[in-house]
């Protein structure tokens, strides 16, 4: 998160205050289309890994339906990350996704490929369209990388006892910004990752990876497909 992590899901629930990562919960024998209930947190539904991360008081509704794809409505004020993709990701991961990506025109939200690696404990970005919402405040500019049809400016910044997956820490942000802005297509991986590399911006062993929507004191709704 910038100020980001995990997630979860629900038919409808509205989810206020941070929670930390995951706790497990019973699907319905009853739904298959859609996943029903949960609180904020991680787990999979489908096949599909999907996290659901929030802290201030955003009413988030995110509900994980078949097939790779979930939808999230929010209005309110704090930061929320949620998605769906894989744990562990791969840094060969070649992630197609499309959809709609709907903050309303004064919101702060971002679309991105995200995700975390251990050992060393890095939250990296592939930002693929935002909305207000300078995801590089406060980066250094390190270089850039051409992918999927864009160029994509790379920046490294540093977060201080901020909220990751091993608890309050202090990591490294590894992000890559589309500057063709879209809301769907291809993500090749290992093209960022490889370009991180060559500046020094090692990852470690690969954890969860997801197409991500997140806000930021923001309003609007999404509804987000990947494979």
């Amino acid at each position: 998160m910038v100020f980001l992590t995990s997630l979860l899901s629900a038919v409808a629930i509205a989810a206020t205050g941070v929670s930390a990562l995951p706790s497990n919960f019973t699907q319905r024998s009853d739904l298959t289309a859609r996943q029903s209930k949960p609180a904020p947190g991680e787990g999979t539904f489908d096949g599909f890994f999907y996290s659901f991360y929030t802290a201030g008081t955003s009413d988030v509704i995110y509900t994980n339906i078949a097939g790779g794809q979930y939808e999230v409505q929010w209005d309110g004020t704090g930061d929320f990350v949620v998605g769906q993709g894989f744990n562990p990701g791969s840094r060969n991961q070649v992630i197609t996704f499309g959809g709609t990506f709907g903050p309303n025109p004064a919101s702060a939200a971002l679309l991105s490929v995200y995700g975390w690696s251990i050992n060393p404990l890095v939250e990296y970005y592939i930002n693929e369209d935002s909305n207000n919402f300078d995801i590089t405040q406060g980066a250094t500019f390190k270089g850039t990388v051409t992918s999927d049809g864009s160029l994509y400016n790379i920046y490294l910044n540093t977060r201080v006892n901020e909220p990751s997956i091993q608890g309050t820490a202090t990591f490294n942000q590894y992000l890559s910004v589309r500057q063709n802005k879209r809301t769907s297509g291809t993500v090749t991986v290992a093209n960022h990752i490889n370009a991180w590399a060559a500046l020094g911006m090692e990852l470690g062993t690969m954890n969860e990876q997801i197409m991500a929507v997140e806000g930021l004191d923001s309003s609007g709704v999404a509804t987000i497909t990947v494979s």
